[in-house]
């Protein structure tokens, strides 16, 4: 990254995600002034002092860090169930705002938020979903662009987690649905706003199934915490003294149908301890195929006519690094947004649409039915152009 203006940003929730995110920024040369945080189990510290970043004064609340601006950027890292609330008063503040995904946990937080961007932050507000500024999805994005599939027919889609993981998310706060919204909510919120991305549509109804049956007190001597130490030790605000899901009620697998309002259907598969991690998308078109594996960061195309693959890529990230090479591309792309180079890859919208598009599915598991999205649609439309559903 090359040299830049030095941007003063602030801090509201430092836990692993926007501890991450900031020291790869620092790794890209990024230079910031972090003035201080507002949290009352900052997880993210030791990441940031492997990048020797001062991460400022630790704030007692957020409206005593907001006082101490103005701020370049704002970030907001906080527990889902917050979001709204930091959102809100960070834009009665100057400057830009950085939320991570999703950006609120519920329907009615979508159409509020949606409201709130619309008369107080318009152009101010960037969403934290990573995986569409990682290498792969944009090239994918560009291929399937060009055409190369021909028309998206169907998808099939998994996100199977490492055990690890999974037992990290079975004590943090995620395990909530208070806290966070649901699993696939904070998990698979990229998956659904990226394939949405690929098909061109917003889904028009959708079913879906799941529970609870990896993390119970049957399975809670079991080892899942083989992996990263990270995912062993940091488990942040509220989290549970184990991983036998006492208190736990997201699932800990679920597939979901989509079908959407151009005729693409979506089968989608998530288990948060998979023996084989993968996640991985793989599209049929008319006129060939692409799949992308974002556990190994390729993508291979094979067109109908040859059935044999034509272009293979392979990507990789920094040693250590979660997202292949993701965090990177997107602090490259939030100082160019700040420094009014290029827009943002996702947008408010964008980041609504995949938030309802799971709370759907979710409702579709809880009452045990097919959803019509289409009253979704109408309510987010409304509440964008400011006008009563």
């Amino acid at each position: 990254m090359q040299q830049r203006k030095r941007h003063r940003i602030a801090v509201i929730g430092l836990g692993m995600r926007l501890g991450m995110l900031l020291r790869a920024a620092r790794a890209e040369g990024w230079d910031f002034d972090l003035a201080g945080y507002v949290d009352p189990a900052p997880v993210g510290l030791p990441l940031l002092a492997e990048q020797g970043i001062e991460a400022g004064a630790a704030y007692p609340d957020v409206p005593a860090l907001l006082a101490d601006g103005p701020f370049d950027l704002v970030m907001i890292g906080s527990p889902n169930h917050l979001h709204l609330e930091h959102l809100r008063a960070s834009l009665d503040h100057p400057g830009m705002v950085f939320i991570e995904k999703p950006i609120v946990r519920t329907e009615a937080e979508s159409f509020e938020a949606a409201r709130l961007v619309r008369e107080r932050g318009a152009g101010r507000v960037l969403v934290g979903l990573v995986a569409r500024s990682a290498p792969i999805v944009c090239t994918a994005l560009e291929r399937l662009d060009d055409g190369v599939i021909g028309d998206i027919i169907s998808i099939d889609a998994t996100e199977h987690l490492p055990p690890a993981h999974g037992a990290y998310l079975a004590r943090n706060w995620r395990r909530r649905v208070e806290w966070g919204g649901s699993y696939m909510l904070d998990k698979v919120c990229h998956d659904f706003d990226i394939l949405g991305r690929m098909v061109g549509a917003r889904p028009s109804r959708v079913a879906s199934f799941g529970g609870r049956r990896i993390f119970t007190a049957d399975t809670a001597n079991v080892s899942r915490d083989q992996g990263p130490a990270i995912l062993r030790r940091l488990s942040g605000w509220n989290a549970a003294p184990d991983i036998s899901g006492a208190d736990m009620d997201v699932t800990d697998h679920q597939v979901a149908i989509v079908e959407y309002a151009n005729g693409v259907r979506l089968s989608f598969h998530s288990n948060t301890s998979a023996a084989a991690p993968e996640r991985r998308w793989n599209l049929i078109g008319a006129r060939g195929a692409i799949t992308i594996d974002l556990v190994q960061n390729t993508m291979v195309v094979t067109p109908l006519e040859t059935r044999e693959a034509i272009e293979t890529f392979r990507w990789r990230g920094p040693v250590g690094d979660s997202h292949g090479g993701a965090d990177q591309a997107m602090a490259r792309d939030l100082v160019a947004a700040l420094d009014g180079e290029r827009a943002f890859p996702v947008s408010v919208t964008d980041s609504l649409v995949a938030g309802l598009t799971v709370m759907a599915i979710d409702r579709a598991l809880a009452e045990n039915r097919i959803v019509d999205c289409a009253p979704l649609w109408t309510q987010l439309d409304a509440a964008e152009a400011g006008l009563a559903a």
